[in-house]
């Protein structure tokens, strides 16, 4: 396999440039196998021990769905970041080996064990005495950089990273609360992480509905881990949630074909892990349909104002706008959307956009810039700073929850 198989040769020559300016350390493409292209037959740092060792750690990349640091031998340690384009896996890239300076490993242990993989004592002195010194605590970083930089030159879409990121968060916090649960001694299940689902779905809390969800798999994996009971009780989330959204707002009835859709995935599901993740899947689509629909069913003239913004936040909305739609003065529209929601008209407008920025940056490649543009917002500083206000974090570090990298 070529060097331009796994990556195009001048992007590979533009990180490796930038990632030695910026670090010191060079960057190879490995294959599948483990494998470090463009390196001679018989190299000391493709015996098939390391090779192995990087195999391994290109899976794990990948499985995670982020860059992965491993230690390549006693006393020399790696990373690598995992080379995606949709579902499709095409390498990976090493990001250095260096022997870290705090590491007690004996270099003699280390050449030791290089030469009872197969090198020669003379290639492997030569070979660890070259390598640079490095601080372990700098390793995440430098991974998180190469990582964001492959993707922003590439322009590629890690589809099948993202997946696998957001399938072991899950599965992380699953365990974390399960954990909780076990050393507390609590282990009945309650309507009370239903009840908070549905509010946090409501509003419009992706992450705080994620959350809330997990906490309500890990109560089913504690009262029975048997799949067909697990598949039970999600169908039965699935249909409290649409339920509710549809008795709240009838014109929610499209949720009800979306349901058995849902349903339908659920049942096929073959395990846990992958139940779990047909049920975030199916949260986050029920999330965006409500997202869409968003009206106060006890008052015409705020649905009326609703429903016009939900249509229009894009552009410049002015409280003469929504007056018009409502029918009534500026000072009574703005008081009856203020006292039936809680929110003013400029917070349901702002909640619409960066609601909008949430799929754009977890569905698309759009930048920052074209985020902040197409949303109306002033510029991409006024957009990162209303998104970190509403969700806690700024863009990029949204999109890296997620597995992408930023687009700034």
């Amino acid at each position: 396999m070529v060097a331009r198989s796994v990556l195009p040769r001048e992007k590979v020559g533009r990180i490796r440039h930038e990632y030695r300016q910026r670090y010191g350390l060079g960057a190879d493409l490995v294959t599948f196998d483990g494998t470090v292209i463009g390196l001679p037959p018989g190299a000391i740092r493709n015996l098939r021990l390391l090779k192995r060792t990087r195999e391994h750690a290109l899976q794990e990349s990948v499985r995670w769905g982020e860059p992965y640091s491993f230690l390549l031998a006693p006393g020399i340690v790696s990373w690598i970041v995992p080379l995606v384009n949709g579902d499709t896996v095409r390498g990976g890239l090493c990001g250095g080996e260096v022997r870290p300076h705090d590491d007690p490993q004996d270099r003699n242990e280390t050449v030791s064990y290089l030469v009872a993989s197969g090198a020669k004592r003379a290639t492997a002195e030569k070979y660890v005495g070259r390598l640079p010194i490095w601080s372990l605590s700098r390793t995440p970083e430098t991974a998180e950089w190469l990582f964001t930089r492959i993707y922003e030159l590439t322009l590629w879409d890690p589809v099948l990273l993202q997946r696998n990121h957001e399938n072991a968060l899950q599965q992380q916090q699953i365990a974390e609360e399960i954990h909780r649960r076990k050393t507390s001694d609590h282990r009945a299940y309650s309507l009370d992480h239903e009840r908070a689902l549905l509010a946090l779905t409501r509003v419009g809390d992706r992450g705080g509905a994620r959350r809330e969800m997990n906490k309500l798999l890990a109560d089913v994996f504690l009262y029975s881990p048997r799949l067909p009971v697990l598949q039970g009780r999600a169908i039965e989330i699935l249909g409290y949630l649409v339920r509710a959204a549809v008795e709240e707002n009838p014109e929610l009835g499209s949720l009800l074909e979306l349901h058995i859709q849902w349903i339908e995935r659920m049942v096929a599901t073959k395990d846990f892990e992958t139940a779990c993740a047909a049920l975030r899947e199916a949260l986050d689509d029920f999330m965006s349909h409500i997202d869409l629909q968003r009206f106060n069913r006890h008052n015409i003239h705020v649905r009326r104002v609703l429903k016009f913004l939900a249509g229009n936040y894009m552009r410049t909305i002015s409280l003469g706008d929504a007056a018009g739609v409502a029918g009534l003065s500026r000072f009574r529209v703005a008081h009856l959307v203020k006292e039936c929601t809680g929110k003013t008209i400029l917070q349901h407008v702002k909640l619409l956009r960066i609601q909008k920025a949430r799929m754009w940056l977890e569905e698309t490649n759009k930048d920052f810039a074209e985020i902040a543009n197409d949303l109306g917002f002033a510029d991409q500083s006024h957009f990162i700073r209303h998104f970190r206000e509403l969700t806690g974090v700024t863009p990029a570090r949204y999109r890296r929850n997620l597995g992408r990298p930023p687009k700034g």
